[in-house]
């Protein structure tokens, strides 16, 4: 494969432009004999003839002609790499994936979103909708740069950092003609007779072991009737009655049936909202993470 020295490709191209040797020398800032070398090395290695040259004129010949409709693109295409890496380097020609809860696609996390995608336009964000246990995988083989879990496990796959984001309160959702549905707060010792609906252990175990750890603070282990994998399922299941649940306070503005509770222990009852991403996150990732503190 005959190979072409970049510097030879431009000489051809600004006498292929100008159609003159003197201005094209001018315009590279380039002696005329060392110019005329380049341009006949490169047609030594085409074997073709690439200019009609005369005293006073240069014309390209047909050889010429379709030499120079893609060698245009050669160099448009290595400005454009060139460019490429440099914002690459700096974080702003990249893309970033992310995965979320949609359980927890809070106004918080949209303004981060938003925000993100203000301050770097040039930073393509790919979101994914996926259960924690989804993420965890995903992040794992490389496939995202940052998940938002939930409630992160006790030990993370190894690569993988947690970091507390947020805290949200947890509410108990009980079906709307529950008899503790009209009061203001309740016992979470309250509910320790009722069917629970939860979210199933497979698709967020440490939210899982959570609910299971305050119910079993207070004195019960819950009833499990029915698991999904979606919080916004489970949700759905109180208001038709199903059952009661533990669930993320954001989950209230679709159904409005959750309602505060109260330990009879002293401890807290929020979720701590955690991103993962790699322990080497890209320069891509490293800004979207920045984006997360304001």
């Amino acid at each position: 494969m005959t190979e072409y020295s970049l510097r030879e490709v431009e000489c051809f191209l600004s006498v292929a432009e100008e159609l003159s040797f003197t201005r094209a020398a001018e315009r590279l800032r380039l002696a005329q004999p060392p110019l005329s070398r380049h341009i006949k090395s490169l047609e030594e290695k085409l074997e073709v003839q690439l200019f009609e040259r005369s005293r006073r004129h240069v014309s390209l010949t047909a050889a010429g002609m379709a030499f120079r409709a893609e060698a245009r693109d050669i160099l448009q295409r290595l400005h454009r790499a060139g460019e490429a890496a440099r914002r690459a380097a700096e974080g702003e020609t990249d893309q970033v994936s992310v995965g979320f809860v949609s359980a927890v696609l809070s106004p918080e996390l949209v303004d981060v979103f938003t925000r993100f995608g203000k301050r770097h336009p040039n930073i393509r964000m790919h979101l994914h909708d996926l259960l924690p246990s989804e993420q965890l995988e995903a992040l794992t083989r490389g496939d995202l740069d940052v998940g938002f879990l939930g409630v992160a496990p006790p030990e993370l796959p190894r690569g993988l950092l947690a970091t507390k984001w947020r805290e949200e309160s947890l509410l108990a959702f009980l079906p709307p003609n529950h008899l503790l549905a009209r009061q203001k707060e309740v016992r979470l010792a309250d509910l320790k007779d009722e069917p629970f609906v939860m979210i199933s252990a497979e698709a967020a175990p440490a939210y899982a072991s959570h609910v299971h750890h305050l119910c079993l603070r207070e004195g019960f282990r819950p009833r499990v009737v029915l698991e999904a994998q979606r919080a916004q399922a489970v949700a759905a299941l109180t208001i038709a009655g199903a059952g009661v649940s533990i669930l993320p306070a954001s989950l209230n503005r679709i159904t409005g049936n959750g309602i505060p509770f109260r330990l009879s222990k002293r401890g807290k009852s929020a979720i701590v909202h955690s991103v993962a991403h790699p322990a080497r996150p890209s320069a891509a990732a490293c800004r979207f993470l920045e984006a997360l503190s304001g």
